[in-house]
C-alpha cells in the first residue's frame, strides 16, 4: 500500500545520493583540480588565508571566551555602581573600563544596552560600548603580536581608541536626544539554565557568528595580496587620504572581530601605518554586523544617527592620531 503525501504538502527533495553526486564530480573534475592548487596565485593566496586564520583564530576564541565570563558572571550592576554620577566624568571612566574589562563587539552592545537600564547615562554606556572591543588587553596584545617590533602601532591604537570613545560620550552627552534611543528592553542574558548555561550560549554564537567574520576578512586579505595587481593596490596605498579612507570602509564592510582584525591589517603591508590604523580603529567603533545590533538594541533612529557619527569620529581620531605616533 503506497503512502501519498497529504493534499497541500510540499515534498522534500531526496538528499541522500547528494554526497555520492559530489564524490563523482569531485573525481570528474580532479584533473583542473589539481592544476588549480599548482597556480602560484592560488598558492599565494592560501598562504596568506592560512597565515590570518592560524594567528587570529586563538586570540579571537580566548576573547570571546573572556568576554562571556565577563557578560555573565559580572553584573551590570557593579558598572553602574562604580562610575561617577556626573556624565561628564563618567564617560571617561567608563572608557577606562572598557580598557580593562575585554568584550567584543556581540558582547559590549547587550552589556551597554543592560547599563542604560539600570541608570547610567547613555554617554558613559556609549563610551564603555566602543573601548571595551577597541582598546581590551587581548585586542592590544593581537596587535603586539601581528605587529612585532612595532611597539607604536599598540601605543596609537591604544590612544586612539580611547580618544573615540570619549569623544562619542561626550558628543552624546552634548547632542543626543533622548526621543532617539528607544530604551533597551530585553535582558543582558536570557536564556534558561543559570549562569553557565548562557555562558556556553554566548561563547557558542560568538564563535560561530565572529568566527564566519574572520573567514570573511582573511579571505579578502589574501585576494587583495594575491589577485588584485600590485599597481592597483600601490596607486591606492600611494595617496595618503584615500588610503585611510579606503581601509576605513573596508573594516566597515568586512565586520572582523577585533581580537583578530590586526593580522588582516599586518598583512597589508601596501599601505601606510596610519591607514591599517584606522582600519583598527574603525572596525570595532562601526560596521555592518555593529550597525545591525545597534538597531535591534537600541531602535532604528539611534542607529542612523550613531553609524556616521561614529564613523566620521573614529576616521578623524585614528587620523590624527597616526599623524602624531606613527
Amino acid at each position: 500500500m503506497s503512502h501519498q503525501p497529504p493534499a497541500g504538502t510540499r515534498r522534500r527533495p531526496d538528499l541522500t545520493l547528494l554526497p555520492v553526486l559530489v564524490l563523482m564530480l569531485g573525481v570528474v573534475l580532479q584533473g583542473p583540480v589539481r592544476r588549480a592548487l599548482a597556480a602560484p596565485v592560488l598558492q599565494d593566496w592560501t598562504a596568506v588565508f592560512l597565515g590570518v586564520m592560524l594567528q587570529g583564530l586563538p586570540f579571537l576564541v580566548f576573547g570571546v571566551l573572556l568576554s562571556a565570563a565577563i557578560a555573565v558572571f559580572v553584573p551590570a550592576a557593579f558598572l553602574a555602581r562604580a562610575l561617577p554620577a556626573r556624565p561628564a566624568l563618567a564617560v571617561p571612566a567608563a572608557g577606562f573600563a572598557g580598557a580593562v574589562l575585554p568584550g567584543c563587539e556581540c558582547a559590549s552592545v547587550p552589556v551597554a544596552g543592560a547599563l542604560i537600564r539600570r541608570g547610567v547615562a547613555p554617554a558613559a554606556a556609549f563610551a564603555f560600548l566602543v573601548s571595551a572591543p577597541a582598546v581590551n588587553p587581548v585586542v592590544l596584545t593581537a596587535t603586539a603580536v601581528a605587529f612585532p617590533g612595532a611597539p607604536e602601532m599598540v601605543v596609537a591604537r591604544l590612544v586612539a581608541g580611547l580618544l573615540v570613545a570619549c569623544a562619542v560620550g561626550w558628543l552624546w552627552q552634548r547632542l543626543g536626544r533622548e526621543g532617539w534611543l528607544r530604551p533597551p528592553r530585553r535582558p543582558v542574558h536570557d536564556g534558561q539554565g543559570g549562569r553557565w548555561a548562557a555562558f556556553w550560549g554566548s561563547v557558542r554564537h560568538d564563535v560561530l557568528h565572529a568566527g564566519g567574520f574572520l573567514v570573511v576578512g582573511a579571505g579578502a586579505a589574501a585576494t587583495l595580496k594575491a589577485v588584485v595587481p600590485e599597481r592597483w593596490l600601490g596607486s591606492v596605498a600611494g595617496i595618503p587620504v584615500v588610503s585611510v579612507l579606503a581601509l576605513a570602509v573596508l573594516a566597515v564592510l568586512l565586520s572582523i572581530c577585533s581580537e583578530a582584525d590586526a593580522f588582516v591589517a599586518a598583512s597589508l603591508t601596501q599601505f601606510s601605518p596610519t591607514a591599517r590604523l584606522a582600519f583598527l580603529v574603525v572596525g570595532p567603533v562601526m560596521d555592518l554586523k555593529l550597525a545591525a545590533m545597534h538597531a535591534a538594541t537600541f531602535g532604528r533612529g539611534f542607529a542612523l544617527r550613531f553609524a556616521p557619527a561614529a564613523f566620521a569620529v573614529a576616521l578623524a581620531v585614528s587620523a590624527l592620531t597616526g599623524a602624531v605616533l606613527l
